[in-house]
């Protein structure tokens, strides 16, 4: 019994609590808690709990790893060359007058492309103009001179001695007269280098000179390249120098990578450079590949082709930079997938070269990958 005020009750007044202590057995709680099992297993429709349904295969897709050609290859820089690159220089010297051409201008042989101020020339080629008809008036007098010795001398009013000088003075002017045709004749020729022309069919290149400069044997005015005659100058370092030969074949790049033209090696020298130890090798690049002389260019040459194995970049998956794949095995009748680790070598199209991990002939997956992991159940559509 508790005493007034302590009912057990908040303190309710006017009410007596009883402390009343129940003791529930044992084999009760049990029945109890069975009773609940009973009702919450009636309410769930009367299954029993077990464990959870498995997950169905997941959709992916398939294929084979087959053996395919795989080419061995290296890339390297070269150079576009012209075979008829021309560099133009005057030969003579003086002032430039005048630019005929722009660059990127195409011309034909003797298309007139500088002129070089030839006045002083001109004045030259008048003066041995002037000196030649005065020889030619001496020729003609001293021919008139040996007629009139030879008259003389066959009537007997001559001496064989006026004959022989008569004679002398003639020849004397012939040849004299001879030498100043040489001279007016290249002095006419050199008038001609006053007006620099193209020597063959072509594009003309950068036009460094102005007009008014002053300009020698050794000014670079431009060139004149010929895009229809091409050669790719590949140098090759001397470490694969002995797999070199005459027929390999080259593939030359274009900006993003595609393949613009091939060829093949004729030319292999027989020389090393010995500024950068490497061999140089030539290919012919024809006008339709759209490259210019001088131009640099990626080129690969393939020194053999051998089989090998690829598998798509989609089918590949990396793991802390490790690169796997998904390869599809039969389990229990249905197809399972494994996780396999991989070595992959060079990109060969859209695909990796495989050097480790599969064999051919094994089903890997190609699409689905991302959402996989090993050992679960997969169908293919």
């Amino acid at each position: 019994m508790r005493g007034r005020g302590d009912d057990g009750f908040g303190g309710m007044p006017g009410v007596r609590g009883v402390a009343v202590t129940c003791r529930i057995p044992q084999r009760a709680w049990a029945l109890s808690i069975t009773g609940l099992l009973a009702a919450f297993s009636a309410a769930c429709g009367g299954r029993a709990a077990g464990p959870p349904p498995a997950p169905p295969p997941t959709l992916v897709q398939t294929a084979d790893v087959a053996q395919v050609p795989v080419e061995e290859k290296s890339e390297y820089v070269a150079t576009i060359q012209s075979l008829s690159s021309t560099e133009i220089k005057p030969e003579v010297v003086g002032e430039l007058r005048a630019v005929l051409v722009q660059p990127g201008q195409s011309v034909q042989p003797s298309t007139p492309l500088f002129q070089i101020d030839p006045d002083r020339q001109r004045a030259a080629v008048t003066s041995q103009d002037a000196a030649r008809a005065a020889q030619v008036a001496a020729m003609t007098f001293a021919k008139q001179q040996l007629e009139r010795a030879h008259t003389l001398f066959n009537a007997g009013a001559g001496s064989q001695q006026d004959l022989d000088q008569a004679q002398a003075n003639y020849d004397a002017a012939v040849s004299q007269l001879t030498s100043l045709d040489a001279r007016v004749q290249q002095e006419r020729v050199t008038l001609g280098y006053y007006a620099v022309r193209a020597p063959s069919t072509g594009t003309v290149g950068d036009i460094p000179v102005r007009v008014g400069m002053h300009v020698t044997s050794d000014t670079l005015l431009t060139t004149v390249d010929r895009n229809q005659d091409l050669d790719v100058d590949v140098s090759v370092p001397l470490d694969r120098a002995a797999d070199l030969k005459v027929g390999l074949p080259i593939e030359v790049l274009g900006g993003g990578g595609a393949v613009i033209a091939r060829t093949s090696i004729y030319f292999v020298s027989r020389r090393v450079d010995d500024q950068t130890q490497s061999v140089l090798v030539k290919g012919k690049v024809p006008a339709s590949a759209g490259v210019r002389s001088s131009q640099y260019v990626r080129a690969r040459i393939i020194w053999r082709t051998r089989p090998g194995l690829t598998v798509p970049f989609v089918a590949v998956v990396r793991v802390n930079g490790q690169p796997f794949v998904f390869v599809a095995e039969p389990k229990d009748g249905s197809l399972t997938v494994r996780q396999q680790r991989i070595e992959v070598g060079d990109i060969i199209g859209d695909a990796f070269e495989v050097l480790g991990g599969l064999t051919a002939g094994q089903q890997i997956v190609v699409s689905g990958a991302q959402k996989l992991g090993n050992g679960m159940r997969i169908r293919t559509s």
